[in-house]
């Protein structure tokens, strides 16, 4: 495949993932801004943070999964030109939102009568129902804003998107600072305070992004009447599905490895801690890229521009891999300096340091199984990659790293190793499951 028919992906794929990257990095910050405005009042809000996020994570990378085949649908019917089928999408992803976004709600409200029976700290429970309540709350517009972010991103119109998520992060300062310290009239609500103001943000974003598209003059062609149909919501959600199993999959096997990386002590935990920090910011740019090749291929798809699948999927794959391949070679190298921003503890940064080296290589082979998942997304085909990461995750992944790491003494360092091996295969076989999707007896312009 010539060079240039590369190239000529890359600045359109560029184009679509810089504005996703923002509005993940956005919705990151509402709850970075937690820990770092509750910080002066102590651990235990800190603490009450950290587990309320060790669940809603997981609960909230299901429901972005579940709505993924939106923005897939969307942009098949873009490419297309197929814009009247738009509103009906949209107007059925509002009502699979508001059911993931409830369904979501009420999972984490079950959670919390079984947290004492996990052996958690009475001290950080004695303060956290309030805002575990609220982090549960605020699942619901963040579900039926993510429908508007991805409908924006699918029809070309991706800072749209990630104005609404930066809008949550404009408003959740100000009114984190009120009402954790008290402003005025408002009274000292602490932790609590930061809670009703995550939900206040994302819920007042949420309003702004609806009266928007109800009120906006370029917002016409997507406001169009349609019909809500069971049937549609039905396929949307089964589409979607296995996307949000494998996120659940995928951040499960990462709080599993992280136990059991606390099985040597805490000084290997809190080094883990320092290379997960870092690697959560690098491993942006591949969701990012990830998103926008399902977007891409979908449209093209859409358009019957079968030609074009590979050369976007190879140019997406390869600004991956160059980027975490550079980050892994910076890591490898100065490992020890970029702990050092972090921590000032030496114990703490030397494990970081050999963490580092082996964990960068698994970031590399998540890229290219992240990238593939998207592409094959785009083809609507979503089962398939997210049993081979499912696999590759717990059937070898885990297996894998307990034995390198415990047997073969590579200590934690051993629990990344599993997985660069696990990714590595799965990223060949979601490499040839692509090349196969996409093969002339398979794809037809539609």
């Amino acid at each position: 495949m010539p060079v240039r028919s590369l190239w000529r992906e890359v600045p359109p794929t560029l184009g679509l993932a810089v504005p996703i990257v923002a509005g993940i990095g956005a919705s990151t910050l509402l709850g970075v801004t937690d820990s770092v405005m509750l910080a002066p009042l102590g651990p235990l809000p800190l603490a009450a943070v950290g587990l309320t996020n060790a669940v809603a994570v997981i609960l909230y990378a299901a429901i972005y999964g579940l709505l993924a085949a939106l923005s897939v649908r969307i942009g098949a019917a873009h490419g297309a030109g197929q814009g009247r089928q738009i509103p009906a999408i949209l107007r059925n992803g509002l009502v699979l939102g508001a059911v993931a976004g409830v369904a979501g709600m009420v999972l984490m409200l079950a959670v919390w009568p079984f947290l004492p029976l996990l052996g958690q700290p009475q001290e950080v429970l004695a303060i956290l129902l309030p805002y575990w309540v609220t982090i549960a709350l605020a699942m619901v517009p963040f579900s039926l804003l993510t429908v508007f972010k991805s409908t924006f991103e699918a029809v070309d119109r991706p800072w749209l998107g990630t104005g609404f998520a930066v809008l949550a992060v404009i408003i959740n300062v100000p009114l984190n600072y009120a009402l954790i310290w008290g402003i005025g009239p408002l009274p000292m609500l602490g932790l609590t305070g930061a809670g009703v103001a995550t939900l206040a943000a994302e819920s007042l974003a949420l309003l702004a992004a609806w009266g928007f598209w109800l009120r906006g003059r370029s917002m016409r062609r997507l406001r169009l009447r349609a019909a809500v149909s069971a049937a549609t919501v039905a396929s949307v959600a089964r589409e979607g599905a296995p996307l949000g199993l494998m996120y659940i999959a995928e951040t499960g096997a990462m709080a599993v490895g992280t136990l059991m990386i606390g099985t040597f002590g805490a000084v290997a935990l809190a080094g883990n801690q320092v290379a997960m920090s870092v690697g959560s910011l690098l491993y942006m740019v591949p969701l990012g890229v990830a998103g926008a090749v399902a977007i891409r291929v979908a449209q093209a798809r859409g358009a019957g521009n079968i030609a074009a699948l590979r050369p976007i999927t190879w140019a997406a794959l390869g600004l991956v891999t160059l980027w975490l391949a550079a980050a892994a070679a910076v890591l490898g190298l100065e490992g020890r300096t970029v702990a050092s921003w972090i921590t000032s503890e030496p114990e703490v940064i030397s494990i970081a340091a050999t963490i580092f080296l082996v964990f960068a290589t698994a970031q590399v082979m998540d890229g290219v199984q992240s990238t593939m998942t998207g592409a094959l997304r785009g083809v609507s085909d979503t089962a398939f990659p997210a049993l081979v990461s499912m696999l590759a995750y717990w059937g070898l992944g885990l297996p894998l790293g307990w034995v390198l790491a415990q047997g073969a003494g590579l200590g934690p360092a051993g629990v990344w190793a599993g997985f660069v091996i696990a990714l590595g295969l799965a990223g060949g076989v979601l490499v040839w499951r692509f090349l196969r999707q996409t093969g002339p007896a398979r794809l037809t312009p539609t």
